[in-house]
């Protein structure tokens, strides 16, 4: 018997069309409301070439918005307000040949602290090592398995590094196993004739990007991640001298990690999302917390000692 038959025998007919229609509304505000993993804009800038039409932009970023925003990256269910919020900025540089580019990627993402309407950055990178070919209109493929083209593993491996680095966020190691597919297209690329896969390349690309969080020694570091945002900067709505205490306490399990392995790649990428909130963030601490801080972050973050020292002048 059809399930409708069934309805009929149970239900008058004007409740059957009752029934129906709130099932199919049900249904309908359930398919608007599950979303992908990420609310990525994406701009493509040519304002250095002189050759390249503006219609073979327009569809670059149109095929790298598709990719990056309808395809199903995780097997959990985001709600709209749950999606990831990041960016994609490709300043095509060069053009090679007819269909290929030399470009540098600039990409960004964020994490929202609980209870408040700040977004802190989560990773916020230059890619120099960008070139890669496109046939205008051409759609963009991606497998886990094997290495398809340059421009589709390249933005794959931000989409998990971004995973990783947000799933982090909420719980201790939570993001392994994006890293794992992250590290898996490093693998895959290792048969890819464009920079930026290789160990022996260069000290910072992608291959020691998420070799190094991934690596036993650099566990203070994904510890540092999520203490700071989920005990730290989600605390801070209600208790803000507690919060702070905790992002300093994450902060400090990054002291042995540098003095171990000083200038390491990844304690880096961590720094440049986080430097100018951490002088916001301390600029209105206590007098005698200020020196301390300062102490710490110019030695675990030699790069940016400049920047820190504003915390001092700070009123």
């Amino acid at each position: 018997m059809k399930p409708l038959s069934l309805l009929s025998d149970l239900l008058p007919s004007k409740k059957i069309f009752r029934v129906a229609s709130c099932f199919l509304l049900i249904c309908l505000l359930f398919k608007t409301t599950i979303a992908q993993e990420f609310n990525c804009s994406v701009q493509i800038s040519s304002q250095q070439l002189s050759d390249v039409d503006k219609t073979l932009t327009d569809a670059l970023q149109k095929s790298v918005y598709e990719f990056m925003n309808n395809r199903k990256w995780t097997e959990d269910n985001f709600l709209q307000h749950e999606r990831i919020d990041c960016s994609i900025l490709i300043n095509l540089t060069e053009r090679v040949s007819t269909d290929e580019f030399k470009a540098t990627l600039n990409i960004q993402s964020r994490r929202p602290v609980f209870r408040t309407s700040y977004n802190t950055n989560m990773l916020s990178y230059v890619d120099n090592d960008f070139q890669f070919r496109y046939v205008q209109f051409e759609t963009l493929e991606y497998s886990e398995t094997s290495y398809v083209s340059e421009l589709t593993s390249v933005l794959s491996f931000y989409a998990f590094m971004i995973l990783g680095l947000d799933y982090d966020s909420f719980s201790l190691n939570g993001g392994t196993a994006y890293f794992q597919k992250a590290l898996q297209i490093v693998n895959n690329a290792q048969t890819s004739k464009y920079k930026g896969w290789k160990a022996f390349e260069d000290s910072r690309n992608r291959y020691w990007m998420v070799n190094n969080i991934l690596d036993q020694p650099f566990k203070p570091l994904r510890e540092c991640i999520y203490k700071y945002h989920l005990k730290g900067f989600d605390l801070m709505s209600e208790k803000v001298m507690d919060g702070r205490l905790a992002v300093t306490e994450a902060l400090q399990l990054l002291q042995p990690l540098y003095r171990n392995r000083p200038n390491n790649f990844s304690m880096q990428v961590f720094f440049q999302a986080k430097m100018d909130e951490l002088v916001k963030l301390y600029s209105s601490a206590n007098p005698e917390e200020k020196p301390r801080i300062v102490t710490l972050l110019t030695e675990i973050d030699p790069g940016h000692s400049s920047k820190y020292q504003q915390i001092m002048s700070a009123k």
